[in-house]
Protein backbone atom coordinates (compact mmCIF):
# COMPACT_ATOMS: atom_id res chain seq x y z
CA UNK A 1 0.00 0.00 0.00
CA UNK A 2 0.99 3.73 -0.45
CA UNK A 3 2.65 5.01 2.56
CA UNK A 4 1.47 8.46 4.00
CA UNK A 5 3.79 11.37 3.33
CA UNK A 6 3.80 11.41 7.70
CA UNK A 7 2.13 9.36 9.81
CA UNK A 8 0.49 8.21 13.05
CA UNK A 9 3.01 10.10 15.81
CA UNK A 10 5.08 11.84 12.93
CA UNK A 11 1.73 13.36 11.72
CA UNK A 12 0.67 14.78 15.03
CA UNK A 13 4.23 16.38 15.82
CA UNK A 14 3.89 18.03 12.65
CA UNK A 15 0.28 19.63 13.51
CA UNK A 16 1.37 21.16 16.83
CA UNK A 17 4.52 22.58 15.22
CA UNK A 18 2.91 24.36 12.27
CA UNK A 19 2.06 28.46 13.79
CA UNK A 20 0.19 29.99 10.90
CA UNK A 21 1.54 33.44 12.91
CA UNK A 22 -1.00 36.11 13.34
CA UNK A 23 -3.50 35.23 10.11
CA UNK A 24 -1.58 31.91 8.21
CA UNK A 25 -3.33 28.28 8.45
CA UNK A 26 -2.27 25.13 7.68
CA UNK A 27 -3.83 22.00 5.41
CA UNK A 28 -3.23 18.44 5.67
CA UNK A 29 -5.25 15.61 3.07
CA UNK A 30 -6.17 12.62 5.08
CA UNK A 31 -6.74 10.57 1.67
CA UNK A 32 -10.79 10.60 0.30
CA UNK A 33 -12.21 13.54 1.02
CA UNK A 34 -10.71 14.08 4.44
CA UNK A 35 -8.75 17.10 5.46
CA UNK A 36 -7.19 18.69 8.89
CA UNK A 37 -7.67 22.54 8.99
CA UNK A 38 -5.68 24.32 11.40
CA UNK A 39 -6.25 28.10 12.22
CA UNK A 40 -3.90 29.66 14.85
CA UNK A 41 -5.55 26.95 17.46
CA UNK A 42 -8.14 25.95 16.62
CA UNK A 43 -8.56 23.01 13.91
CA UNK A 44 -11.38 21.90 12.16
CA UNK A 45 -11.79 18.12 10.23
CA UNK A 46 -13.47 17.72 6.92
CA UNK A 47 -15.16 14.51 5.76
CA UNK A 48 -12.34 12.68 7.91
CA UNK A 49 -12.51 8.39 6.85
CA UNK A 50 -9.83 6.61 9.13
CA UNK A 51 -11.02 3.29 9.52
CA UNK A 52 -11.22 0.28 7.87
CA UNK A 53 -14.91 -0.51 7.63
CA UNK A 54 -15.86 0.07 4.03
CA UNK A 55 -12.77 -2.68 3.11
CA UNK A 56 -14.51 -4.63 6.21
CA UNK A 57 -18.22 -4.02 4.94
CA UNK A 58 -17.80 -5.08 1.34
CA UNK A 59 -15.18 -7.67 1.54
CA UNK A 60 -17.31 -10.70 0.27
CA UNK A 61 -19.17 -9.01 -2.07
CA UNK A 62 -18.99 -8.01 -5.72
CA UNK A 63 -17.41 -4.75 -5.12
CA UNK A 64 -14.64 -4.89 -2.62
CA UNK A 65 -13.28 -1.49 -1.02
CA UNK A 66 -9.29 -2.48 -1.52
CA UNK A 67 -7.87 0.11 0.92
CA UNK A 68 -4.76 1.85 -1.80
CA UNK A 69 -3.41 3.98 0.94
CA UNK A 70 -2.08 3.11 4.54
CA UNK A 71 -4.20 5.49 7.16
CA UNK A 72 -2.77 8.75 8.50
CA UNK A 73 -3.85 8.68 11.67
CA UNK A 74 -6.06 6.59 14.13
CA UNK A 75 -9.24 9.20 14.93
CA UNK A 76 -8.85 8.41 18.61
CA UNK A 77 -5.91 10.54 18.17
CA UNK A 78 -7.64 13.76 16.87
CA UNK A 79 -9.56 14.82 20.72
CA UNK A 80 -8.38 18.26 20.13
CA UNK A 81 -10.44 18.76 17.17
CA UNK A 82 -12.74 21.36 17.68
CA UNK A 83 -15.40 20.89 15.03
CA UNK A 84 -15.93 18.14 12.28
CA UNK A 85 -17.89 18.23 8.90
CA UNK A 86 -19.84 15.27 6.87
CA UNK A 87 -21.16 16.24 3.41
CA UNK A 88 -23.69 14.02 3.13
CA UNK A 89 -24.49 10.30 4.26
CA UNK A 90 -22.01 8.17 2.44
CA UNK A 91 -19.47 5.97 4.80
CA UNK A 92 -16.64 7.51 3.29
CA UNK A 93 -17.72 10.75 4.47
CA UNK A 94 -20.18 9.78 7.23
CA UNK A 95 -18.20 7.03 8.73
CA UNK A 96 -19.09 6.33 12.54
CA UNK A 97 -16.03 3.87 13.47
CA UNK A 98 -13.87 7.57 12.57
CA UNK A 99 -16.66 10.41 14.37
CA UNK A 100 -17.50 8.62 17.89
CA UNK A 101 -14.16 9.17 19.14
CA UNK A 102 -14.77 12.47 18.09
CA UNK A 103 -18.23 13.09 19.60
CA UNK A 104 -16.32 16.19 21.88
CA UNK A 105 -16.35 17.95 18.76
CA UNK A 106 -18.93 20.07 17.18
CA UNK A 107 -20.54 18.09 13.88
CA UNK A 108 -21.65 19.65 10.69
CA UNK A 109 -24.20 18.41 8.56
CA UNK A 110 -26.87 19.05 5.78
CA UNK A 111 -30.26 19.45 7.67
CA UNK A 112 -31.49 17.19 5.65
CA UNK A 113 -29.67 14.33 6.85
CA UNK A 114 -30.10 14.88 10.79
CA UNK A 115 -32.24 11.77 11.90
CA UNK A 116 -29.75 9.54 9.31
CA UNK A 117 -26.44 10.91 11.09
CA UNK A 118 -27.91 10.60 14.58
CA UNK A 119 -28.86 6.72 13.73
CA UNK A 120 -25.53 5.98 12.13
CA UNK A 121 -23.70 7.71 15.37
CA UNK A 122 -26.13 6.60 18.16
CA UNK A 123 -26.74 10.05 19.08
CA UNK A 124 -29.09 12.70 20.04
CA UNK A 125 -31.01 14.30 16.89
CA UNK A 126 -30.23 17.90 18.56
CA UNK A 127 -27.17 17.30 18.52
CA UNK A 128 -25.21 18.35 15.13
CA UNK A 129 -25.26 21.68 13.50
CA UNK A 130 -27.41 21.13 10.37
CA UNK A 131 -27.81 23.66 7.15
CA UNK A 132 -28.55 23.78 3.56
CA UNK A 133 -28.55 25.89 0.47
CA UNK A 134 -27.21 29.28 1.07
CA UNK A 135 -27.75 28.94 5.37
CA UNK A 136 -24.71 29.30 8.16
CA UNK A 137 -23.81 28.34 10.84
CA UNK A 138 -20.62 28.85 13.16
CA UNK A 139 -18.99 26.57 15.27
CA UNK A 140 -15.43 26.47 16.93
CA UNK A 141 -13.77 30.01 15.12
CA UNK A 142 -15.21 28.83 11.19
CA UNK A 143 -18.24 29.90 9.94
CA UNK A 144 -19.76 27.24 7.10
CA UNK A 145 -22.13 28.20 4.45
CA UNK A 146 -23.72 25.38 2.74
CA UNK A 147 -23.69 25.05 -1.55
CA UNK A 148 -25.83 22.51 -2.67
CA UNK A 149 -23.86 19.32 -4.30
CA UNK A 150 -24.77 17.19 -6.97
CA UNK A 151 -23.87 13.42 -6.81
CA UNK A 152 -25.33 12.62 -9.17
CA UNK A 153 -28.34 14.77 -8.21
CA UNK A 154 -29.46 17.66 -6.72
CA UNK A 155 -31.25 15.65 -4.05
CA UNK A 156 -33.66 17.01 -1.51
CA UNK A 157 -35.94 15.84 1.02
CA UNK A 158 -39.55 16.94 1.72
CA UNK A 159 -39.07 20.14 2.62
CA UNK A 160 -36.43 21.18 -0.07
CA UNK A 161 -33.72 20.54 2.09
CA UNK A 162 -30.56 19.16 0.17
CA UNK A 163 -28.82 15.73 0.89
CA UNK A 164 -25.32 16.47 -0.54
CA UNK A 165 -23.44 19.52 0.21
CA UNK A 166 -20.51 21.67 -0.25
CA UNK A 167 -19.44 24.08 2.68
CA UNK A 168 -17.47 27.58 2.04
CA UNK A 169 -15.92 27.53 5.63
CA UNK A 170 -14.76 31.53 6.29
CA UNK A 171 -12.43 31.95 8.94
CA UNK A 172 -10.15 35.04 9.74
CA UNK A 173 -9.64 36.61 6.18
CA UNK A 174 -9.82 33.37 4.49
CA UNK A 175 -12.38 31.26 2.25
CA UNK A 176 -11.78 27.65 1.86
CA UNK A 177 -14.28 25.75 -0.14
CA UNK A 178 -14.75 22.25 0.30
CA UNK A 179 -16.90 20.57 -2.19
CA UNK A 180 -17.90 17.60 -1.05
CA UNK A 181 -18.54 14.36 -3.54
CA UNK A 182 -20.03 16.25 -6.96
CA UNK A 183 -20.63 17.14 -10.52
CA UNK A 184 -20.79 20.51 -12.23
CA UNK A 185 -24.00 22.09 -12.92
CA UNK A 186 -25.76 24.82 -13.42
CA UNK A 187 -25.52 27.39 -11.27
CA UNK A 188 -22.39 26.59 -9.36
CA UNK A 189 -20.21 28.86 -10.81
CA UNK A 190 -22.66 32.11 -10.12
CA UNK A 191 -23.03 30.35 -6.23
CA UNK A 192 -19.09 30.25 -5.91
CA UNK A 193 -17.80 33.30 -7.99
CA UNK A 194 -18.71 36.30 -5.76
CA UNK A 195 -17.11 34.35 -2.47
CA UNK A 196 -13.31 35.04 -3.36
CA UNK A 197 -12.26 31.48 -2.80
CA UNK A 198 -9.16 31.15 -1.77
CA UNK A 199 -8.84 27.15 -1.22
CA UNK A 200 -11.00 24.97 -3.37
CA UNK A 201 -10.78 21.32 -2.42
CA UNK A 202 -12.48 19.50 -5.09
CA UNK A 203 -12.50 15.66 -6.09
CA UNK A 204 -11.38 14.26 -9.71
CA UNK A 205 -11.92 10.94 -9.70
CA UNK A 206 -14.51 11.27 -12.17
CA UNK A 207 -18.12 9.49 -13.21
CA UNK A 208 -18.24 6.20 -14.54
CA UNK A 209 -21.07 4.33 -13.98
CA UNK A 210 -19.33 0.99 -14.82
CA UNK A 211 -17.79 1.47 -10.95
CA UNK A 212 -21.69 1.14 -9.65
CA UNK A 213 -21.49 4.52 -7.50
CA UNK A 214 -22.45 7.75 -7.90
CA UNK A 215 -19.50 10.50 -9.49
CA UNK A 216 -17.55 13.17 -9.41
CA UNK A 217 -15.83 15.59 -11.34
CA UNK A 218 -13.09 14.70 -12.98
CA UNK A 219 -9.50 16.11 -13.14
CA UNK A 220 -9.76 18.69 -16.00
CA UNK A 221 -13.49 19.39 -14.50
CA UNK A 222 -11.88 20.39 -11.39
CA UNK A 223 -9.58 22.58 -13.11
CA UNK A 224 -12.51 24.35 -14.92
CA UNK A 225 -14.45 24.83 -12.01
CA UNK A 226 -11.36 26.10 -9.63
CA UNK A 227 -10.64 28.85 -12.81
CA UNK A 228 -14.61 29.77 -13.57
CA UNK A 229 -15.20 30.62 -9.78
CA UNK A 230 -11.21 32.32 -9.61
CA UNK A 231 -9.89 29.94 -6.97
CA UNK A 232 -6.50 31.27 -5.95
CA UNK A 233 -5.27 27.54 -5.44
CA UNK A 234 -6.77 24.21 -5.93
CA UNK A 235 -5.97 20.72 -4.33
CA UNK A 236 -7.61 17.40 -6.15
CA UNK A 237 -8.78 14.92 -3.57
CA UNK A 238 -11.21 11.92 -3.80
CA UNK A 239 -8.61 9.36 -5.23
CA UNK A 240 -6.04 7.20 -3.92
CA UNK A 241 -8.20 5.38 -1.21
CA UNK A 242 -10.32 2.66 -2.88
CA UNK A 243 -8.66 0.31 -5.94
CA UNK A 244 -11.99 0.34 -7.73
CA UNK A 245 -12.69 3.91 -7.37
CA UNK A 246 -9.30 6.14 -8.03
CA UNK A 247 -7.82 7.74 -10.88
CA UNK A 248 -4.34 9.36 -11.35
CA UNK A 249 -3.62 13.11 -10.33
CA UNK A 250 -1.91 13.59 -14.06
CA UNK A 251 -4.85 14.50 -16.06
CA UNK A 252 -5.79 17.18 -13.23
CA UNK A 253 -1.81 18.59 -13.03
CA UNK A 254 -1.52 18.53 -16.80
CA UNK A 255 -4.78 20.33 -17.31
CA UNK A 256 -3.89 23.04 -14.47
CA UNK A 257 -0.20 23.88 -16.33
CA UNK A 258 -1.70 24.03 -19.65
CA UNK A 259 -4.65 26.85 -18.41
CA UNK A 260 -2.51 28.39 -15.69
CA UNK A 261 -5.05 27.23 -12.45
CA UNK A 262 -2.69 27.29 -9.37
CA UNK A 263 -2.78 23.76 -8.07
CA UNK A 264 -0.99 21.53 -5.52
CA UNK A 265 -1.09 18.48 -5.42
CA UNK A 266 -0.58 16.50 -1.47
CA UNK A 267 0.07 12.66 -0.43
CA UNK A 268 -1.77 11.62 2.07
CA UNK A 269 -0.28 13.26 5.42
CA UNK A 270 1.32 16.11 3.75
CA UNK A 271 0.32 19.83 4.34
CA UNK A 272 0.17 22.44 2.58
CA UNK A 273 0.73 25.88 4.22
CA UNK A 274 -0.71 29.44 2.87
CA UNK A 275 2.31 30.81 3.44
CA UNK A 276 3.33 29.01 0.09
CA UNK A 277 3.36 31.19 -2.62
CA UNK A 278 0.21 29.78 -4.69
Amino acid sequence: MIKPFLQDQAFLDDVAAADGGAEGFHLWWLGQSGYLLKYGERHLLLDPYLSDSLTRKYAATDKPHVRMTERVVAPERLAFVDVVTSSHNHTDHLDAETLLPLLQSKIIIPEANRAFVAERLGIARSLPLGLTDGETVSAGGFSFTGVPAAHNDLETDSDGRHRFMGYLIRFGPWTVYHSGDTLWYDGLVDRLKPTHIDVALLPINGNDPARRVAGNLDGREAVALARAVGARLVIPCHYDLFTFNTVSPRLFEEEAKQVGQPYRILQAGERWSSAEPA
